[in-house]
């Protein structure tokens, strides 16, 4: 997909109607899925299966190695990023959520998580920038409004 299309989601992100914005996420998370055509997606997916079933190693060693044979495919990065958030190692998680933007600048959901690794980190100036990064890609979040309060409570 063209950067005109992706832009255009992304200010579709903006719009007040709620319809149109959940459209627009959607499609932009099935481009981010999708960057590397069927061998990405297939194993991205394998790597959830995996980790749902509880084989958090495996699942790294799968993702590891698709970063490694595809070191621009920012989900591999994220999905990743999730997973050691998952296991409660926010330092690397924060590390994979940076390679993410590093790779694609407006990827609102490793944003959010670089703000979750921050705020597990007691970082909570930095969750909040994170936070609000992701606010001026979706405005309209709501669950990013509500950790930039609870950071800011943390705060003070």
């Amino acid at each position: 997909m063209d950067s005109l299309s992706i832009n255009s989601l992304l200010e579709d992100l903006k719009n007040p109607d709620v319809a149109i914005r959940e459209q627009a996420t959607k499609k932009l998370w099935r481009i981010w899925f999708q960057q590397k055509g069927i061998y990405g997606l297939e194993r991205i997916d394998q790597s959830q299966k995996l980790l749902d079933a509880g084989e958090m190693n495996e699942a790294e060693t799968m993702l590891t190695e698709l970063i490694k044979d595809q070191p621009d495919f920012a989900e591999a990065w994220n999905r990743r990023a999730f997973l050691y958030y998952s296991m409660g190692n926010y330092q690397k998680s924060l590390a994979d959520c940076q390679m993410v933007i590093q790779i694609n600048p407006v990827h609102f959901g490793a944003l959010h998580g670089m703000g979750l690794c921050y705020a597990a980190l007691g970082r909570y100036g930095n969750a909040i920038k994170a936070f609000k990064r992701a606010l001026d890609i979706q405005p309209y979040s709501l669950v990013n409004q509500k950790l930039i309060l609870e950071c800011t409570l943390r705060l003070s």
